[in-house]
């Protein structure tokens, strides 16, 4: 999964790819670089960020998903917001990428309206603005499970089916350095629920106190992580460097045929 954000203030790439004709270039690299899902954001949820109207974030991303919905590499949408996802799915997205796990209000029956559409799940405690404010677990293994689990039969519950879910352990999204050490290490516990697991670790502040390495310095802890992963059951990376990325899974897969 490769990360376009249509955004000013992004961790990472904040304002790089605000107009539509950078964005498609952009996308039209990840294509080449073998991207599978290009997932579009039109507003940043780092630690701290503040939220955005829903009409200056439908401004930012239907121009985009108008532009690449033919580009023949199926597209998500970023969002929490259920006016959004409407109108993406009506736009041409194949999947809702949701940090909030379809908590705000009205998310489920925005994506009960499509048919077929993916939907990936989020775990994040608290909200973008006070997570990263001592966030704290019993268990963080078990309370993250719970939650997803909890939140995936509610969408079964409501006539989706499961082969259309993905779950995301949400890496620093509510999570200590300690937390997050703690899910990568033990990431194959999370299979255990049944479904298809997202990790999304690229670039993340986890690996700059890891490393000491900047943002824009931390593609190759970033890949690693990717390959650690991987190996501990995920299937879907959500990445900035796709080539990179792409590459060394191409060496992984190799080594488990």
């Amino acid at each position: 999964m490769g990360i376009l954000n249509a955004t000013p203030d992004s961790f990472s790439d904040g304002g790089m790819f605000r107009t539509v004709a950078d964005a498609i270039a952009q996308a039209e690299l990840m294509v080449k670089s073998g991207v599978d899902l290009i997932d579009i954001g039109g507003e940043s949820t780092r630690p701290g960020a503040k939220p955005i109207s829903l009409q200056e974030e439908l401004d930012r991303v239907l121009p985009v998903i108008e532009a690449l919905k033919g580009c023949g590499i199926p597209l998500s949408i970023d969002t929490y917001k259920a006016e959004t996802m409407r109108q993406a799915l009506r736009s041409g997205v194949d999947c809702v990428n949701d940090i909030w796990a379809l908590r705000q209000d009205d998310a489920v029956a925005a994506v009960l309206e499509s048919k077929d559409c993916g939907i990936v799940l989020m775990h994040m405690q608290r909200d973008p603005l006070t997570m990263q404010f001592d966030p704290e677990y019993q268990d963080v293994i078990a309370e993250v499970s719970q939650f997803l689990d909890e939140r995936a039969k509610l969408l079964i519950q409501n006539s989706i089916s499961k082969d259309r879910i993905a779950i995301d352990p949400g890496f620093g999204f509510g999570k200590s350095l300690e937390h997050n050490i703690n899910m990568l290490s033990h990431f194959e516990s999370f299979t255990t629920l049944g479904y298809p697991l997202l990790a999304g670790i690229s670039r993340k502040s986890m690996l700059g106190k890891i490393t000491g390495k900047e943002t824009h310095e931390r593609m190759a802890p970033s890949v690693a992580a990717a390959i650690m992963a991987a190996d501990r059951g995920a299937q879907i990376i959500r990445v900035h460097d796709v080539a990179e990325t792409v590459d060394a899974l191409k060496l992984w897969e190799a080594l488990q045929d």
